[in-house]
This record gives structure tokens, C-alpha cells and sequence, in this order.
């Protein structure tokens, strides 16, 4: 047998037990909100053993012990966060969003705030790596000129310390650009000057319109104002239980200004939640007065 495959070996016998997989499967639903059943065991596993390694572990079960019985948990809990969380995004993504939020709810946003200058406050409340929040920026800074040049604040935040870092340098494959319209990609995108990297940066002044910042949307309260006017938390909710998926709801209306919308992801829903929203369009809300 070679070195990798007994190295394979070994990794295959690198099991959590079940009262391990349960304490971590608990410790990760309690701080993120993030459901974790005993399907999902193997994937954990698979994403843990780096992170296991990094800490001079020798296997998945002596890193729950250190974690839960030697009282390391506290300092771990954001790197095992990290490793944890699914960071799925792209540019575009679910484009009839970006599309009636130009053509339909900007104007109306706009109409609302006549009496004085408009500063739209946009939040994407479950940004990954950036991909949704720099999409806001260009669609509005697109649009900005056509409504009378209206300000604009786009805010990103997510859970993940690892994810904020890359959505901060703004650094993508190539093979991301492909849903960004060509017009966008010329003004917004610049590819790396050494074409075997096959990267692309989003543009300094693009980039200069959108602030990140930690938020775990477990965290009471939320530290971004009561006076946003749209509020992006789209394909998260589907990893929450029921329970959760209210509370965190409930503390977004309550940072949505009266007027504002809620966007979800296609597959997400409000059904039996009885919150003060309206429906504006396909998973689109809109904040109602109660």
C-alpha cells in the first residue's frame, strides 16, 4: 500500500461518534441557526479534518473532546463556524430580482422619500463572498443616473470570517463573470493582468461602495439601524428550522424601514409566519405599517 492510500485508509477511519456528531450538530445549531441532522454527518466530517489538522489534533473525536471537555470551545467557535457554513453564490443570481428592483421598486422607493434627497440603504444580510452585494452596487450605480442621481449604501454581512475576507479583496475565478451582463463586466471587472491566473478583481471604485462586516443573524439585535429601505437575505433560510427561520425574520422586518422590501430566495417561503410583509413580486416583500 502507497502513502496516499494509506493515508485514504486512515481518513476513512477518522469517524465522529455519534455523541460527538450530536454535540457539534447542537453547538452549531444554537449559534448559527444552522440545522445540522444526522444526514449531514459525512459532510461535516469531510470539511472538519483540515481544520482538525490545523490544530494538531490527531483525529475528529479528539478535537470534540478539546472543544467541548477541555474548554477550547469559545475560542474555536468562529473557525469552526467557518469551516461549517455553505458559501454558495454568484453574480445575478435569481436576475429577476436585480431586474424589479431597477424597474419597479427603486422608482417606488424614491417616490416615498421625495420630501428630501434620497440615500437608499441596501442590505444583503447573507453575502458569502460578495458576489450578491458588488451585484447591488453595479445594478444601482447603473441605475442611479436614470432617477436623478440618487445616493446609494450597499452593506454586506455574513457569518463567515473566512468568506467576508474574500468578499473584502473581491477576487473571483473568471468563470464567475459569466452571468455579469457585458456592458457591467467592462466598466466593473478587471482581469488579472497575468491571464494564466484566470482571475478577475471587482473594480476599485465599485468595490469603495460596499462595507462587510461579521453579523450572526442569532445575534440580538442587529446592528445595522431600523431604517433600511431593502434587504437581501435570500437562500439561508432554507438551512433554519422553522422556529428560526421566524425569529430571524421578525428582526428583519424590524430593521426594514415601512415601504422597504424583503427579498428570499426562489425556493423560501413566509407561509404561516404572520409578519407585517406584503407580496411585491416573486419572493419580494414589501414592509407593511401594523
Amino acid at each position: 500500500m502507497d502513502g496516499a492510500t494509506a493515508q485514504a485508509a486512515i481518513g476513512g477511519l477518522d469517524r465522529l461518534s455519534t455523541r460527538d456528531f450530536q454535540r457539534l450538530a447542537r453547538f452549531i445549531h444554537d449559534y448559527s441557526g444552522i440545522k445540522m441532522p444526522p444526514n449531514k454527518q459525512t459532510m461535516v466530517e469531510g470539511r472538519l479534518r483540515k481544520r482538525v489538522a490545523a490544530t494538531g489534533c490527531a483525529d475528529l473525536n479528539e478535537y470534540c473532546r478539546k472543544l467541548f471537555d477541555d474548554g477550547t470551545l469559545h475560542d474555536e467557535a468562529v473557525h469552526l463556524i467557518d469551516v461549517v457554513t455553505t458559501n454558495k453564490t454568484e453574480f445575478f443570481r435569481e436576475p429577476d430580482h436585480f431586474r424589479a428592483l431597477t424597474e419597479r421598486l427603486i422608482p417606488d422607493l424614491l417616490r416615498r422619500r421625495r420630501a428630501a434627497p434620497a440615500t437608499l440603504k441596501i442590505w444583503s444580510a447573507a453575502s458569502s463572498i460578495g458576489a450578491e452585494p458588488y451585484t447591488l452596487a453595479m445594478v444601482l450605480a447603473d441605475a442611479a443616473p436614470r432617477f436623478g442621481g440618487f445616493r446609494f449604501s450597499v452593506l454586506g454581512t455574513d457569518i463567515s470570517t473566512r468568506a467576508l475576507a474574500a468578499a473584502v479583496a473581491g477576487i473571483y475565478p473568471e468563470g464567475m463573470a459569466a452571468p455579469v451582463p457585458s456592458d457591467f463586466r467592462q466598466r466593473y471587472l478587471r482581469r488579472a493582468k497575468d491571464r494564466s491566473r484566470q482571475l478577475f478583481r471587482v473594480a476599485p471604485e465599485l468595490r469603495a461602495l460596499v462595507r462587510f462586516g461579521r453579523l450572526n443573524l442569532m445575534q440580538r439585535p442587529y446592528p445595522v439601524g431600523s431604517d433600511i429601505d431593502v434587504i437581501f437575505c435570500r437562500n439561508i433560510l432554507i438551512y433554519f428550522d422553522k422556529p428560526t427561520q421566524q425569529a430571524v425574520l421578525e428582526q428583519l422586518c424590524a430593521h426594514l424601514r415601512p415601504g422597504g422590501y424583503l427579498f428570499l430566495g426562489h425556493s423560501e417561503s413566509l407561509a404561516g409566519l404572520g409578519l407585517p410583509l406584503e407580496s411585491a413580486g416573486n419572493t419580494i416583500f414589501r414592509r407593511v405599517q401594523r
